[in-house]
């Protein structure tokens, strides 16, 4: 009887698909815009104007833009990533809301005047509780995934939360002299400044620079990264 060989055969590797691209996204109050940039560069793909006079504070809640404006006193939610505002709500002291940022579950936002820091309910405006920020003037904030990072614009510092508590793990100095607002992009941190109107890209969430770019317009205030 004749042996029959085995066949061999090719059996092509897969290759994973390639994640999806993350999108910056900023504003500024010069002009009371919001940027949405290619990637996290300074090209600018598309842009909006906020909805009021004096936007400072940038979210996003995996579906929706979250906005907030000192002028108007107000936390926005956005439909999607576009200019149509689908609710608003009145921020937590009505002074100066600066900074806000999503944990997953609930938003966060911060208060110049009051220099406090909120964690909403959800995305809404009821308050489960509050503490003070590390100085006075938070302005801006972020979360990496497990601790809230802020910014101060008088201290010119950003501050490393242990979780999202008043507790301050370490902190370090902002690039520039006028810090507001920070991102996190799944592995670095991001930051700008109203001084010298510059985006940063951290090494990872540290004080190293591993470059910068010029914001869209002369009064950077928030910054936040999302995946379309």
């Amino acid at each position: 009887m004749r042996r029959v060989e085995p066949r061999a055969y090719f059996i092509p590797a897969l290759i994973p698909p390639a994640p999806p691209e993350k999108n910056l996204l900023s504003c500024d109050a010069a002009n009371s815009s919001v940027y949405i940039h290619s990637g996290v560069t300074s090209t600018i793909t598309t842009s909006f104007s906020s909805p009021a006079l004096d936007p400072h504070g940038l979210a996003y809640d995996g579906a929706n833009l979250l906005s907030c404006d000192m002028f108007s006193f107000s936390v926005y939610i956005h439909s999607g990533v576009t200019s149509t505002i689908t609710t608003s709500f009145s921020s937590p002291a009505s002074t100066q809301p600066a900074g806000l940022a999503y944990d997953g579950a609930n938003l966060l936002s911060c208060d110049t005047l009051s220099d406090s820091v909120y964690i909403h309910s959800g995305v809404t405006s009821t308050i489960t509780t509050s503490f003070s920020s590390p100085a006075s003037n938070p302005a801006g904030l972020a979360y990496d995934g497990a601790n809230l990072l802020s910014c101060d614009s008088l201290s010119d510092s950003v501050y490393i939360h242990s979780g999202v508590t008043s507790t301050i793990t370490t902190s370090f100095s902002s690039p520039a002299s006028n810090p507001h607002g920070l991102a996190y992009d799944g592995a670095n941190l991001l930051s700008c400044d109203a001084a010298n109107t510059s985006v940063y890209i951290h090494s990872g969430v540290t004080s190293t620079i591993t470059t910068s770019f010029s914001s869209p317009a002369s009064s950077p205030r928030g910054l936040e990264v999302y995946t379309p």
